[in-house]
């Protein structure tokens, strides 16, 4: 019986030595051939406005990720629901590379306003995202001191001092980025259609902005894991950063978009003021609002995107 069960799990390990490798192989093959416009919204608002808008839909399952293929303003897309933070936005992004034929993405959904010309229901289209990475300093006699083996890449919060992110590089040092740049490309288009858009200004139960929202392309963004309703450290991030919006996934998205060079650009349209809002947080009062105005912006993008 000894030598049976020996046997058997000999045989085991074979089937393992030869199977293993095919499974993983087959499991990054292509699902579709066709080139596609990558499409990424972070939550289940900004993902109800992009189906609505696709058409001609076929869906893919990747583990627990639906893939939805089909075109918007005639344009072939991949659209998908990222997740929110900054671990998800990566993970989702490099999945969708590895599985569609991306030739581009973009990221349509809401964030919070930093920039005080800024109001609800805007849209932002940043020349650059930087990811908010942080060491948190002992303190010392005078304040806060940072290891000397970090940078000091912009102004500290306290104990909080931002980091540049690193890109590991075989055989070299690794590359330290602190900006992100979206595709000069594409910002010009997005600039070029940005006067031609109809935005929302009122809710579908009546609640209305209190001026007409506008669409600013170019200027900053900075994405991180927490999200942000405290209006002293809003103030922070628009001082040491000179930011327009803060989010959670666009700075993953475009790092993983710039190793895989594959142009990127991003839409955010406020949904709140991270802290500034009157009363309490307006998220849940124009998240779908904003949603909606940053899918115009994309519609139109799509529809002059040659």
């Amino acid at each position: 019986m000894t030598k049976i069960i020996s046997c058997l799990e000999l045989l085991s390990c074979l089937i393992c030595l030869i199977v293993g490798p095919t499974e993983r192989m087959t499991a990054g093959e292509l699902l579709d051939d066709t080139r596609r416009i990558a499409v990424i919204s972070a939550f289940e608002p900004e993902w109800e406005v992009l189906r609505a808008i696709l058409h001609d839909r076929s869906d893919h399952i990747v583990n627990v990720t639906a893939f939805l293929t089909g075109t918007i303003s005639g344009k072939p897309v991949v659209v998908f629901q990222s997740g929110i933070g900054m671990v998800n936005a990566a993970m989702t992004t490099q999945l969708a590379l590895e599985r569609f034929r991306v030739e581009s993405i973009v990221f349509s959904g809401i964030g919070g306003g930093v920039n005080p010309d800024l109001s609800l229901g805007d849209v932002v289209v940043p020349k650059e995202w930087s990811s908010l990475q942080v060491v948190l300093a002992r303190e010392g006699g005078d304040g806060y001191v940072l290891p000397k083996f970090f940078d000091r890449a912009a102004e500290n919060f306290g104990m909080m001092f931002p980091q540049s992110t690193q890109i590991a590089q075989i055989g070299r040092q690794p590359e330290k980025r602190l900006w992100f740049t979206a595709d000069a490309h594409l910002l010009d288009i997005a600039k070029a259609v940005s006067g031609k858009i109809a935005l929302k200004d009122c809710t579908t139960d009546h609640k209305c902005l209190e001026r007409h929202p506008k669409v600013l392309v170019g200027g900053r963004g900075v994405s991180g894991q927490a999200f942000v309703d405290n209006s002293t450290f809003r103030d922070y991030i628009r001082h040491a950063f000179n930011a327009d919006v803060l989010d959670m996934e666009s700075a993953a998205v475009a790092h993983v978009a710039y190793v895989n060079h594959v142009p990127f650009i991003a839409f955010r349209s406020l949904s709140d003021l991270a802290g500034a809002d009157h009363d309490e947080n307006q998220m849940h009062t124009f998240g779908q609002l904003a949603s909606a105005n940053s899918a115009s912006l994309l519609e139109a993008f799509l529809s002059a995107l040659h």
